[in-house]
């Protein structure tokens, strides 16, 4: 049942009052045997956090991914300055000359900005080359491992549409709530609840406006992938013409295996435009998936970069003062 626990929670936790129960009665179990699953899983780091996914575009923030070359002697030293900046949330080695990658992130009233953010992570590292690749177009957004092994190769990826929503302090309190772990109690929604004074139907209605709207993602379970089986994954790119970007980046996508897939820009020193972040159990597995990926639409100009090693991996932490507190210390 543990596989096919974990595959509900990563696709359908429901934002109710009582979700394990909700969870029991689709696995045709109980409530407290659920409970106790779930914290067994914690216990041993399969399950890394169930919270909100929220779209950081849609609450102002500016983001990218970045790649640093920095030399071997310098590399855990440059990991942890980067890892002190709370608006990194992902930070990896990767098997490449351009060797440390990491996600960033600031808020709208940012007094550095973005780029200034990592010229300034540059300059503490010692990073001899940088590249900032934000996202141009995002094809696919969708963390779910296969603990079942009976999904299908491909799915079809559905655009949503989405409700526009002017933010009230209501919904940046409810959103500072959704963003945490949750306990694995009956009533894991109960104490936000109760500190933001409010019953489960108006905390409820806030969090589906926020999902109705695309600030919220979704609510769900995030596994430790590695912990989880799937110990290969690939960071796949490719260089491809753009008036052919978007056709690829959606036949990319529609492979299962891919949980991120991404168009950025290219530079004179990075020829990849197309970014799909491939996950499975071995890394034979993992070459086989691009190789297919490539054979299907006739693509010959890609690399791919293994994760040799994680640095941070975690939620960003949405209407908090860490990234002002760290700004503040080189303004």
């Amino acid at each position: 049942m543990k596989n096919e626990l974990l595959y509900e929670m990563q696709n359908s936790f429901s934002l109710t009052a009582k979700p394990f129960k909700e969870l029991a009665d689709r696995l045709d179990s109980d409530e407290e045997t659920i409970l106790k699953l779930v914290k067994e899983l914690k216990d041993e780091k399969i399950i890394r956090q169930t919270s909100a996914i929220f779209d950081t575009k849609r609450l102002g923030y500016k983001s990218s991914l970045v790649a640093f070359k920095v030399k071997e002697e310098d590399i855990d030293r440059a990991s942890q300055i980067i890892n002190q900046h709370a608006g990194v949330s992902h930070n990896y080695l990767r098997n490449h000359d351009f060797n440390i990658w990491f996600t960033i992130a600031v808020p709208p009233d940012s007094k550095l900005g973005l780029q200034k953010s990592i010229d300034k992570l540059q300059e503490l590292t010692g990073a001899t080359e940088a590249i900032a690749l934000p996202t141009l177009k995002m094809f696919k957004i969708s963390v779910k491992m296969d603990t079942t092994g009976k999904k299908a190769k491909k799915e079809k990826i559905a655009k949503r549409k989405h409700l526009e929503i002017d933010l009230t302090p209501k919904h940046i309190a409810v959103i500072k709530e959704l963003q945490k772990d949750i306990n694995i109690v009956s009533e894991p929604f109960k104490s936000a609840t109760e500190k933001l004074d409010m019953s489960y139907d108006e905390f409820f209605d806030i969090a589906n406006e926020l999902k109705d709207s695309g600030v919220m993602r979704r609510f769900a379970t995030i596994l430790n992938h590695r912990k989880a089986g799937f110990s290969a994954n690939a960071m796949s790119v490719w260089s491809v013409d753009e008036d052919k970007a978007v056709e690829i980046g959606k036949s990319l996508a529609e492979f299962s295996a891919v949980s991120h897939c991404y168009l950025r820009p290219k530079y004179p020193n990075w020829p990849y435009n197309l970014f799909a972040m491939v996950h499975a159990k071995t890394q034979d597995e993992c070459d086989e998936l691009i190789a297919q990926m490539a054979k299907e639409n006739n693509l010959d100009n890609y690399s791919k970069l293994y994760s040799t090693k994680e640095f941070k991996k975690q939620r960003l932490v949405y209407f908090d003062d860490a990234i002002k507190e760290w700004e503040e210390l080189y303004i």
